[in-house]
């Protein structure tokens, strides 16, 4: 697929990937096998038929292969840009076994034909099947709130998600950087979710602004799919300098709040000179990126693991080194500097090697004695993951909880403790991807209905 210029996208918010041309989706359509035994769709989280809706672009039925797509995935222009194929559907193509092939690119033909849609036909929404007279309540309108609040509006349930934030769409909306996921594709694909008759109101807090009990009595059914959105720090001395940020926080002024258009929208946001990103994942690409994006002169992503543990996808990690970000592997921060106006000038750090592998199946990063070094830097962002968000659940003592503070739902049904409570998504598994919040969204939705009809009820 066809990308902006490195040298001219570095300095721009512009989305890097520019999608198919009708030619070439259909030239990589008809690379595809069409294996009978599908071994394709097993690495999908929601079970698309993906050779069903290739073999529509093959004959050039656009249409045919979006409504084989929307059947099982309420957010196609979303996925075909910012899932990980390459370790789940795209993981499982034969054509990929093939040696020197590479396989089907599943994803980008996916936000081809959700594109070609947009662009060609407008939205187009499914019949609705005959209305429940039942209502559920969806708490959180990220990826798992509007794939189970779109499901269960075409199954003919009165749908209402509650909203914190003053616009719909959780992470793709806060957390995923323009130049990846262009906002009017989240609003395109929210939109279509509102015109299946989902009502969604933001800027509501539940636990503040309307509580846990109100919803319990109003709602036959609840879905909690809030997320994980609480960053966490590695709490080294000089966390409280000015110009040290989480990456949730950096990236929300940035994303929804439009901090790279101040003074326009007045968001300030520091623009660092020389920034040091903390982790090596997919957020930690993204603040970097964005960092460099706002004018910083040098940008860097300092890893205490190795290249090989980097749990960012390749495609985001070689974007990056194209943009001109710079790599520090097998190094941990253990001190900030701050000046005497309280301004981070500096980092401590220390340089690392790798043991025995861990709980996580990587390589443990262990200190080197006496190799510490400072690095100056004037801008420091944390990526080194999330936790639970504590305010819904502090007004919601009934709900069990594990030990790191999430939620307890069987993964297959999203059932909780309490009765007609359902959750699904990184409040359930912590933080993970975004198809993955979308499958645990569909699966609830297809018990929510269950229960609902009275077919199956594991509380009794």
């Amino acid at each position: 697929m066809k990308e902006r210029d490195p040298r001219v996208r570095r300095r721009n918010f512009e989305e890097v990937a520019l999608g198919y041309t009708e030619e070439e989706a259909i030239r990589e359509a008809e690379r595809c096998l069409q294996c009978p035994t599908h071994p394709c769709i097993s690495g999908c989280p929601v079970g698309i038929d993906i050779p069903g809706f290739i073999k529509k672009i093959r004959e050039k039925d656009f249409l045919g292969a979006i409504d084989i797509i929307k059947k099982y995935n309420n957010l196609p222009a979303v996925c075909g840009r910012v899932c990980p194929q390459e370790v789940q559907c795209e993981a499982k193509c034969v054509v990929g076994k093939i040696p020197n092939a590479e396989p089907v690119a599943i994803g980008r033909l996916e936000r081809f034909v959700a594109d070609w849609e947009a662009e060609n036909v407008g939205i187009r929404v499914p019949e609705i099947s005959d209305k429940k007279n039942k209502k559920v309540a969806v708490i959180g309108a990220g990826p798992a709130g509007l794939t189970a609040a779109a499901d269960l509006a075409k199954m003919g349930y009165d749908v209402v998600v509650f909203e914190a934030f003053h616009k719909p769409g959780g992470v793709l909306i806060y957390g995923i950087p323009e130049f990846r996921l262009p906002k009017k594709i989240v609003e395109r694909e929210v939109e279509f979710i509102k015109r299946l008759g989902v009502e969604i109101r933001t800027s509501v807090v539940v636990g503040k602004s309307i509580s846990v009990k109100e919803l319990l009595e109003e709602y036959d059914a609840i879905f909690i799919g809030i997320g994980a959105g609480t960053p966490k720090f590695m709490k080294i001395p000089g966390t409280n300098l000015n110009g040290v940020y989480s990456a949730s926080e950096f990236l929300t002024r940035i994303n929804l709040m439009k901090a790279y258009l101040f003074p326009e929208y007045d968001t300030p946001i520091k623009v660092g000179r020389k920034v040091a990103v903390i982790g090596a994942g997919n957020t930690a690409m993204d603040a970097a990126r964005s960092a460099l994006r706002l004018g910083a002169e040098k940008v860097m992503i300092v890893y205490r693991r190795s290249e090989k543990e980097m749990p960012a996808r390749l495609e985001e990690y070689h974007h990056a080194i194209e943009e001109g970000i710079e790599f520090h592997w097998l190094t941990q921060p253990v001190k900030y500097i701050g000046d005497e106006e309280g301004n981070l000038v500096a980092m401590e750090c220390v340089r690392m090697k790798l043991g025995e592998p861990d709980s996580s199946g990587r390589r443990r990063p262990i200190p080197i004695e006496g190799s510490n070094f400072t690095m100056e830097v004037d801008m420091a962002i944390e990526a080194i993951g999330q936790e639970a968000n504590r305010l819904l659940l502090s007004e919601f003592k009934e709900l069990k909880r594990n030990k790191r503070g999430y939620i307890e739902a069987d993964l297959e049904t999203g059932a909780t403790s309490v009765k007609g409570v359902f959750a699904g998504g990184d409040i359930v598994t912590g933080a993970a991807t975004v198809i993955e919040a979308m499958g645990a969204g569909k699966r609830a939705a297809k018990h929510i209905d269950l229960f609902l009809s009275g077919k199956w009820n594991p509380w009794d």
